[in-house]
Parts: structure tokens; sequence; C-alpha cells
């Protein structure tokens, strides 16, 4: 195996510390850049997690404090080291918040994406592989949903859009530069933690996405979850999502190191199960894993929100040799381990 040494952007967040471990596992040398500053609704990133991934691997973490935006920080640590790739989990991540705080969303997303590309090309480190979202697909018009769907169209959010906007900045590069290779992969919904319960999501304030909520209901730290819209074209007329265990997207990153490593130039792929499971169905599965009863209101549609979004991933499976193995009741057997074992997070 190559000895690849990867920078991992918000290396100590949600996604990125599991990408983490799987590069430890695996025989590479990633280090974390990240800042700690997740923004109040943000998946809260703490020094605490570096701990963790050095007992959860036994290996020793190279970490560094800083901001993407902040060049000078960024050229001292590729000065320190010989990156081939790059891992871009970094950003700000919460739709809701992202409507109220637009420009801090395209400063710190778009902002921190070009300075992070500008120290790239000048340490002449062209591959990287960027956590982008389903969200660029906006409304779908069929399902399930796969690459060759438009993007950028119908987009309700400035989080989406940050997504959308840095895709183009990255196939304008690639158009631009034949030395990069990109590699983009479209997430759909993640859940659940690492085996051992010591990692996992950690959400500030209230939980923006459904199943943190749904935990945090079950080992008591809030009373019920609200269920929006039950009238969706659906089988029990709740939203349908594509939920994937984040083990499985934390290999999906290691694959498309490889992947850029080939030369790949500009390549994108779809992340997810390829199934659909309505807000109901999440509840159920979810008390299962706990043995709790789970409460929940039923309210009105969100405005903004889809009836049904769910991946095809055959691309990825042809081309990245990649797909989701593990099903929704270890998704949630493996999130209520972290959740009771950290009922306040880190």
């Amino acid at each position: 195996m190559a000895n690849y040494t990867v920078l991992v952007t918000g290396g100590a967040g949600y996604v990125g510390s599991h990408v983490v471990v799987e590069l430890l596992n695996q025989g590479y040398t990633p280090v974390i850049i990240d800042n700690f500053s997740n923004s109040i609704k943000g998946s809260g990133s703490k020094p605490e997690v570096l701990l963790r991934i050095e007992r959860i691997t036994g290996k020793q973490v190279t970490f560094y404090e800083g901001d993407i935006r902040d060049k000078p920080t960024l050229q001292n640590v590729f000065k320190k080291h010989s990156f081939t790739h790059v891992i871009h989990t970094a950003g700000m991540k919460a739709v809701g918040e992202s409507i109220i705080m637009p420009i801090e969303y395209y400063n710190c997303n778009v902002g921190g994406t070009i300075c992070l590309l500008e120290v790239m090309k000048e340490f002449s480190c062209y591959n990287i592989i960027f956590s982008s979202s389903a969200t660029v697909y906006g409304p779908p018009d069929f399902l399930p949903i796969d690459e060759t769907h438009h993007v950028g169209r119908g987009i309700t959010n400035p989080y989406g859009k940050t997504k959308y906007f840095i895709e183009e900045i990255l196939r304008d590069l690639t158009t631009a530069d034949k030395n990069w290779n990109v590699v983009l992969l479209r997430y759909f919904n993640p859940v659940g933690s690492h085996k051992s319960g010591l990692i996992g999501e950690n959400p500030q304030g209230i939980p923006q996405n459904l199943m943190p909520f749904v935990s945090q209901v079950a080992v008591g730290r809030r009373e019920s979850v609200k269920v929006f819209g039950t009238d969706y074209d659906t089988p029990d007329g709740t939203g349908v999502r594509d939920y994937i265990h984040v083990l499985d997207l934390a290999s999906g990153h290691v694959a498309a190191v490889n992947k850029a490593s080939e030369g790949c130039g500009l390549k994108l792929y779809n992340l997810g199960s390829g199934k659909g499971y309505s807000v109901l169905d999440m509840i159920k599965a979810m008390e299962k894993a706990s043995g709790k009863q789970i409460a929940y209101n039923l309210a009105g549609r969100r405005e903004g929100d889809i009836a049904s979004m769910y991946a095809n991933a055959t691309l990825a499976e042809t081309e990245l040799h990649w797909k989701a193995e593990r099903g929704l009741d270890e998704m949630c057997e493996d999130l209520w381990r972290w959740q009771s074992s950290n009922p306040n997070g880190y």
C-alpha cells in the first residue's frame, strides 16, 4: 500500500473523526486540522475526540488547531508534511442556521475552500476529496436519484448552495488545470457511530437532524420528537430519506483517496444506502435498538421539505468498489451505544 499522508479538515467532527479512524486502520497517515469552533448547531467537535481516536486505534494522532480560512496557519501545516491528499470535511452544516446566517456560511464554507485550494496548489498537492451533500440535487425529478440528475436547481437553503458552489469551483478547477484530481462525495444522511461507542455525533443545542434528536429522546434528554408532515405520498405519509452508517461513509472516503491516486480528474459519487426509510420507520427502529418508547407529536409540513429522497449508489459500487454494508438495525444499535454511553455528548 502506498504511504499516503492525508490532511483531514474538520477531522475532529462527526464524519471527520470516523474518516480518521478508518484511515489509521487502513495504514494511511492522517493529519487533522480543526478549529473546534462549530456553530451553535454544528456537530460539536471537541479536543476529547482526539484522545478517543487514539484509544480506538492505538495510534497517535497528529493534530493542528486552526481555521482553514487562516492561510498562514494552513501554510505552516503544509510546510511540516508532504501531503498526498486532502479530505475536506470542514464547514458549517446546519440547514436552518444557514438561512439565518448566510454570510457566515458562505464565508466559512466557500471562502475556506478557496483558501485551502490556494495553499494546496502552492505546495503541489492536487488530490482532494470533498464532502458534498445530496442537497445539491434540490427536489428530485426521479428516484432513486443518480449522479446524472441536475444539480443547483431549487436548493432551498444557503448550506446546500455552498455545497453546490464548491462543487462548481472544483469542476472549473479541473477544467483549467489537469493536475487536479477531485472526488465529490454526495452524502445522504449519516447515522450511527463507531462500534466502541467512543465517538459519535455530538450536536450542540437542539439537534437539527432527525436521529440525534430521536436518540436524545430515548436517553431522556428531550421529551418528544416532532414529526413534520404526515400527508406525503409515502407509505406512511411521513418523509422518506436515505440513511447511511457513518462507518460506511468513512470507508467511502478511503476508496475515494485511492480513486484520486489513479489520476481520475473529476469524479462524483452518491454515498447512500439506496434504501428509503420514513420518519416513523426510524423512530420504530430506534425504539427497537434502545428498548425505550419514543414519544412523538405529529405536525404540519415544514417549508422546503420534500416527500422522498434516496440514492442510486451503483456508480460508487462500480467505480470505487464501495457499497453501504450496514443496515438500519445496526445504524440504530450503534447510535444507541454512543448515546447511552455519552448521554450529554463529549
